[in-house]
């Protein structure tokens, strides 16, 4: 990997007005400070796997503020490197009561920022992103990125990750190329995360992240069959208990705020250390892992963050699942009561994260929901049988499969817009990934909240072109009264309500970005693109743009609004 003390990082992450949090990965056991003028934070190490983290927790901090920092591994600075190009790196705190300004997307690719993985994969919109913001130009920095799901490709690795596996265990045994165990996924993180400009980026912008399939393996979690084919395996509980471990300290712990963290239990132990050595939490954090797979009501992924007048819902849709025949269900009761209970209104916008779409085109939709009940038995064992190898080939296992789970969200969500849990917002946004390609689509209302569902995937991970026409179709003419027909053979019930494309779809490698503007709520998509061959220096193109605007309140007088 490397020689400096410095492995990865450092990775802003939890930001508030006051507070933030800095990740990093180091070569050995050390302390590691955070300087920001005379100010000084430091955090000792943990160990997982022969890898050592820490997490620094900066406090006192000044609202609104943007303030240069210093990375020091046991008082010498390792960050930033005096012979890079790039800007320092910086902290910035909320400003309270500042309008969110926000970047997301998912499903991003680790390979070559060059020719070759450029023709293969497309450029890093990402990393074309991060050019545009240390060359000073353009809008102002967002005040979060967040990352709906697919941050590494654990089961379809690169030709770097390839000779990595092949140097230490034989290839051809299974997993084969994919990963085994923590050792690997912590080789595919570095390789994820070390891109020069992408580093930067994610060193001076805060970020949260979800996971999807790819961060464990395709079609984590589409049903019980699946699971119990993956657990008859030699290698499956490894991999699981690798990718949750290592999803905890790369990707999860930074999601949370400071008092999160501190009713986290292998946080707290970590905390509780006062030993001089460095303390070793692989163990216990491969335990908790096992046990968070083996019993999903026992961790919680998601997490909701607040930002002024605007709530933002991370919704796990893939561990929180309950694949039981009677309780099937894409986000398991205690899940979705916590969902419940966050669904309300008095936000200007309400944003929902979840990596897999809550509204697919209808006509996929249809086919899904119908795909679900003849899997589930509906036209008898051999039907389901064929049924569950069509779910599996063609990753038929979004919102729109899990009937039970996308009514109850449907029914939260059309009690928000229509102010039966406080007062409407102006839209409520669901916010994804996954498919390979973007678009925007809308529930027809006529008043109370818009109900919008804006996706922006891949990353960089372009969706072959065969599978781009089936996409296409599939969003727009005969697909969705064909799928509508099917659906009730399978005697599944409409939709509770209709929605239709607004925008798309893009097959681009894309970077989607949303800021609360007086008029409403603004969406937009770049993509990068390389011009006169120079492949470090990527530029951004703006794909599509759009913004939210009210629609009138709700009427009070009309019994009929909100039927769902």
């Amino acid at each position: 990997m490397t020689t400096s003390p410095l492995v990865l990082g450092p990775m802003v992450r939890y930001v508030d007005e006051k507070s933030a949090s800095v990740w990093v990965e180091t070569q050995s056991a050390a302390r590691v400070s955070i300087r920001t003028g005379g100010r000084e934070w430091t955090a000792r190490t943990f160990a997982v796997h022969d890898h050592h983290y820490a997490l620094v927790e900066l406090d006192g901090l000044e609202p609104g503020t943007v303030t240069p920092y210093a990375l020091d591994i046991n008082g010498t600075q390792v960050w930033p490197d005096p012979s890079s190009d790039f800007p320092p790196p910086m902290i910035a705190t909320l400003a309270t009561g500042k309008p969110l300004r926000m970047a997301y997307g998912s499903c991003r690719t680790s390979v070559p920022h060059d020719a070759s993985g450029n023709r293969t994969h497309g450029v890093d919109s990402l990393r074309a992103y991060a050019v545009k913001m240390a060359s000073g130009g353009g809008p102002p920095w967002p005040d979060l990125v967040v990352f709906l799901g697919d941050q590494v490709y654990a089961d379809s690795t690169s030709e770097q990750m390839q000779e990595f596996i092949r140097a230490r265990r034989d290839i051809e045994a299974p997993p084969g190329e994919e990963l085994k165990d923590y050792e690997e996924y912590a080789h595919l993180y570095y390789l994820a995360w070390s891109d020069p400009a992408n580093r930067w980026l994610l060193s001076t912008l805060p970020s949260a992240m979800i996971f999807d399939d790819h961060d464990i393996r395709d079609d984590w979690n589409t049903s019980l069959s699946w699971k119990k084919k993956m657990e008859a395996t030699s290698w499956w509980h490894d991999r699981i208990v690798a990718g949750l471990a290592s999803y905890w300290v790369y990707q999860h712990l930074g999601n949370l705020s400071p008092q999160e963290r501190a009713e986290d239990a292998v946080w707290q132990r970590i905390l509780r250390h006062t030993g001089q050595d460095e303390i070793d939490v692989g163990a216990e954090l491969d335990s908790f892992a096992e046990r968070s797979d083996r019993d999903p009501k026992s961790y919680r992924w998601s997490f909701c963050r607040d930002f002024g007048d605007t709530r933002l819902i991370v919704v796990d849709s893939r561990a929180a699942r309950d694949l039981t025949p009677d309780d099937r269900a894409l986000v398991d009761a205690p899940e979705m009561a916590w969902v419940d209970d966050r669904m309300r209104g008095g936000f200007r916008h309400l944003l929902v994260a979840t990596s897999l779409p809550f509204l697919l085109p209808m006509g996929l939709h249809y086919v899904e929901s119908w795909n679900e009940a003849v899997s589930e038995g509906a036209w008898g064992k051999r039907a389901a049988r064929a049924g569950e190898k069509v779910r599996q080939a063609l990753d038929l296992e979004h919102w729109g499969a899990f009937q039970n789970s996308f009514r109850e969200m449907a029914t939260l969500a059309s009690e928000v817009a229509d102010g039966k849990r406080g007062p409407a917002p102006e839209t409520i946004t669901f916010l994804s990934g996954d498919v390979h390609y973007s678009y925007v689509a809308e529930v027809e209302r006529a008043s109370g909240s818009r109900i919008v569902q804006a996706v922006c995937s891949p990353i960089r991970n372009p969706l072959p072109r065969l599978m781009r026409s089936f996409a296409a179709v599939m969003s727009y003419g005969l697909a969705t009264p064909v799928g509508a027909l099917v659906a009730r053979s399978a005697k599944v019930p409409d939709p509770p309500f209709r929605w239709s494309g607004v925008r798309g779809p893009w097959f681009q490698n894309n970077l989607a970005h949303l800021e609360v503007v007086p008029e409403g709520l603004k969406l937009w998509w770049e993509t990068g693109v390389v011009d006169g061959g120079d492949q470090q220096h990527p530029e951004l193109e703006c794909v599509a743009s759009l913004t939210l605007t009210p629609l009138k309140a709700p009427d009070p007088s009309d019994k009929q609004q909100g039927t769902v």
